[in-house]
């Protein structure tokens, strides 16, 4: 190859790396930055921006803040917060499957942080080792993306097969297993992991200072008694009608409407679906619940939301430019890989996963890629939860767990990625991509 395509080659790494370290707007400037340098530098043809996994994310983040605004994620949260007390001793199990279940409903990691504070409390009150269900409850989080069908990351994996015939049901056929296979492996290799609570040295350093007991303080402080109105009821109602339809109407195509356009017969595609539907529920969601306007776009789901769509639409954009320009390459380069080993695909799309910190990103950036380059759709769609390798350096997420848990059980480590969270998450990506692969199998 020239030394343009290394320049090139550079430049996308390069941008990739600065933002990966800002993350969210950081990285989609940082991509809009790299298409400026390919494009006006060294004269490539600016792709086609992804505009349809845009739109698709748009509709569901303005769906999921509406519901936001109605009380909906907080009543939500008290449901989940009575079960997680209910059952103590099951914690481990239950918390992670419990804040996963929250971004499998609204699409967007954001919502389990409601949750996180509540497994910490609960698993320390039972006397369990906090580190086990915490470090679990973010990683599953994480890969909830994969098995609900409101995400960014399947917003990417519908529009990259909507060409394939491949159905959404199809999609959440296999990652929908795979996602709970993956889930119940790793909550039991947490299950005894490290110390137990009371015999932990940093947690007795702790409760010798006086620390831990701020947490018993305020368990026993008197709490205002939570009362859900019907308005907050109808709106949870609403939106699960809202993704019911989704589901419905991509499962069984054969209800979509269909148009004669040059002699063939053109179905309704599922992405225009997603994006009517979401947006048709939030209407409904604001006329039964009565959402004031002020709150349509307020709280923290339409923020976060926002900034993954500019990190997509940037980073996006950049690789779709730079792998454009040199697709018959690409093709020909891993011809061989893709008939001899494909799954090695998997191991790319966790390590770019890993440096540029977003699932939806990754399948929007590789899984054309792989597409074209001959990889059977049925396998990358089992290869979908190598897409979260995001946890390797902590973000948010393990960040702000670290600190929901109070103990000192949970830790980042003092080498960065020597943290609580990396055995859960390989053990989560190994068994998860083993299972999508055969479930693959049966559904393909």
């Amino acid at each position: 190859m020239s030394i343009e395509f290394w320049l090139q080659l550079a430049v996308v790494f390069g941008c990739i790396g600065v933002g990966g370290r800002f993350g969210g707007v950081g990285l989609g400037a940082a991509g809009g930055f790299g298409v400026c340098l390919l494009v006006l530098g060294f004269g490539l043809q600016p792709a086609s921006p992804p505009v349809t996994v845009l739109l698709i994310i748009i509709a569901v983040i303005a769906c999921a803040s509406v519901l936001q605004g109605a009380g909906g994620l907080d009543f939500l949260v008290r449901v989940a917060e009575k079960l997680l007390r209910k059952k103590p001793n099951a914690i481990t199990f239950l918390g992670p499957l419990i804040s996963s279940m929250f971004v499998i409903f609204c699409g967007t990691s954001y919502v389990a942080f409601a949750v996180y504070p509540v497994i910490a409390e609960v698993a320390a009150e039972a006397k369990i080792r906090p580190e086990r269900p915490m470090s679990m409850a973010v990683i599953a989080s994480g890969f909830a993306l994969t098995a609900s069908p409101m995400s960014a990351a399947t917003a990417g994996m519908i529009a990259t097969f909507s060409l394939y015939d491949i159905s959404l049901f199809q999609i959440l056929a296999v990652s929908m297993p795979a996602f709970l296979i993956g889930i119940l492996c790793s909550c039991a290799f947490v299950y005894k992991r490290g110390l137990e609570l009371e015999l932990d040295p940093e947690f007795q350093r702790r409760v010798a200072a006086g620390e831990y007991q701020l947490i018993h303080e305020e368990v026993d402080a008197p709490q205002v008694e939570y009362k859900s109105t019907t308005a907050v009821k109808a709106s949870v109602l609403v939106f699960a009608l809202g993704v019911a339809t989704v589901i419905l109407f991509s499962s069984f195509r054969s209800l979509l409407p269909s148009w004669d356009i040059d002699g063939k017969t053109v179905l309704l595609s599922t992405p225009v679906l997603i994006q009517m539907v979401m947006l048709a529920t939030a209407l409904f969601i604001i006329v039964f619940a009565k959402v004031p306007s002020d709150k349509f776009a307020s709280g923290s789901v339409f923020r976060s939301g926002l900034i993954g769509v500019v990190g997509v639409f940037g980073i996006s954009w950049m690789t779709g430019t730079f792998f454009n320009a040199y697709q018959p390459f690409f093709e020909a380069t891993f011809e061989g890989m893709v008939k001899t080993a494909p799954m090695m695909f998997g191991f790319i799309l966790f390590c770019f996963s890993a440096v540029i910190f977003s699932p939806s990103a990754t399948v929007s950036a590789l899984m054309p890629l792989g597409a074209a380059m001959g990889i059977p759709p049925g396998l990358l769609v089992g290869l979908y939860p190598a897409v979260c390798g995001d946890f390797i350096v902590p973000g948010a997420g393990q960040i702000g767990c670290v600190s929901f848990d109070r103990t000192g059980t949970t830790r980042l480590g003092t080498y960065v990625i020597n943290h609580s969270y990396l055995l859960p998450g390989f053990v989560m990506v190994i068994s998860s991509v083993s299972a999508g692969y055969f479930i693959s199998q049966i559904v393909f």
